[in-house]
């Protein structure tokens, strides 16, 4: 494949310095050691970041990071969903129309994405893209408008949401290309004008070099608690992300009601703004078996899920899944070799095809308690077995250069 020039502009990415998002950073890595070169465009706030960049006052930042040129443009701070995030984003897609033409004859790229979560983007990285002769591309991630109408009760005649359905019906009739996240997303986006031939499907990913080296060292205080379940338990079910109400964490509770006596320790380690009330109920219904931990540094990760004997990952019953799901606390399950408990109900299921766990109903404590005891019934040998199937798995399809491969594909057109 000839060189390209990568445009990716992702309001919310990330990096290893700055944390979540990281699949931009993970993908453009991997271009850029294939010879290509890649530019992200990022705002500088944004919601899911551990770490914003210093911007020192500047409205523009341009810095590069493990080969990747990225740039940064000061938008306004915000909390929560409300009207300061719209502000946020509409501030960044008027960064991107006052810089479109500098964007295109720096450069000079061969191929324009726009995968800001949202699909504002859209139009300007076709202004962009049109300006250097390039390809353009349109990055699904979550379904915008039909998320925040389904998840958070927007009408379809919201203002906001008509623009959002304006953007994404223009997206699916002009971009060259979509590459989407979800995996059953085909018939949604060609009822808004996509040709059948654009779809590409490229979900997330791992790291491979994480989670092949050895493992780093735990804090004291986390190998103390998990020492402490250990000696109390024949199995530890772990969890490890964010402890919010889309996680279904009150489900694992419940689970560690029914099964109290039995010599099975859960362990939840993270943070979110379930946390407090979760530690709260578990201290009120006196579940002893169960250990909450601080979150860990990304590279100590590995080092924490290996610890755990079975992993659980919850959804809620929600009618939004049905176009698919790509979670990277799941591959990160799988990368770690561990049996997972997969309860959801959805138009994919990442566990049933890699053959690595059990998957169960969503918000069902008796189905989920008794998958632990089946789980807890199988021999180390079993289990392990069940391990490796998910990290072949995951190896085989979920990494970042097998996905960057696959991507490339949609940005040279074959």
């Amino acid at each position: 494949m000839a060189r390209l020039n990568i445009l990716l502009i992702n309001h919310y990415a990330g990096s290893v310095r700055h944390g979540m998002e990281f699949r931009p950073y993970y993908l453009a890595r991997e271009w850029v050691r294939q010879g290509h070169r890649v530019r992200i465009v990022a705002s500088s706030q944004s919601h899911i970041r551990a770490q914003a960049p210093d911007m020192a006052g500047r409205d523009r930042l341009d810095q590069n990071i493990d080969g990747v040129d990225y740039t940064w443009f000061a938008t306004p701070a915000y909390r929560g969903n409300g009207v300061k995030r719209i502000k946020n984003m509409l501030s960044f897609v008027w960064r991107l129309v006052r810089e479109g033409r500098a964007l295109a004859c720096g450069d000079r790229p061969d191929v324009v994405i726009a995968s800001s979560t949202y699909p504002l983007d859209i139009w300007p990285a076709r202004r962009i893209a049109r300006l250097a002769s390039a390809r353009l591309l349109f990055e699904v991630h979550d379904l915008w408008p039909l998320s925040p109408m389904e998840l958070g009760g927007y009408s379809r005649w919201h203002p906001f949401i008509m623009l959002l359905q304006a953007a994404e019906n223009y997206a699916c009739r002009h971009a060259d290309a979509i590459v989407s996240i979800l995996p059953k997303v085909r018939e949604h986006l060609e009822a808004h004008g996509m040709e059948p031939h654009k779809l590409h499907i490229v979900p997330n990913g791992a790291d491979p070099a994480e989670w092949l080296g050895a493992d780093t060292g735990l804090p004291a205080q986390i190998e103390s608690v998990l020492a402490k379940a250990s000696a109390t338990a024949d199995c530890i079910v772990g969890y490890a992300g964010t402890h919010g109400l889309a996680n279904a964490l009150d489900t694992l509770l419940d689970a560690a009601v029914l099964l109290r006596g039995r010599r099975i320790a859960f362990v939840l380690a993270g943070g979110g703004p379930e946390k407090q009330r979760l530690q709260l109920r578990a201290r009120a219904m006196g579940l002893d078996n169960v250990h909450f931990l601080d979150p860990v540094p990304k590279h100590q990760v590995p080092a924490l899920l290996r610890r755990f004997d079975f992993a659980y990952i919850g959804w809620k019953r929600q009618p939004l899944y049905r176009f698919g799901i790509a979670p990277n606390k799941l591959i990160d399950y799988m990368m770690a070799a561990r049996p997972v408990l997969h309860a959801v109900e959805a138009g994919n299921d990442p566990v049933a095809d890699a053959g690595c766990g059990i998957t169960l109903a969503p918000e069902d404590p008796h189905a989920l308690a008794a998958a632990i005891l089946q789980l807890a019934g199988r021999s180390a040998a079993e289990r392990d077995a069940m391990g490796q199937r998910g990290q072949r798995y995951a190896l085989d399809n979920l990494t970042y250069p097998v996905l960057g491969e696959r991507f490339l594909t949609a940005c040279a057109g074959d």
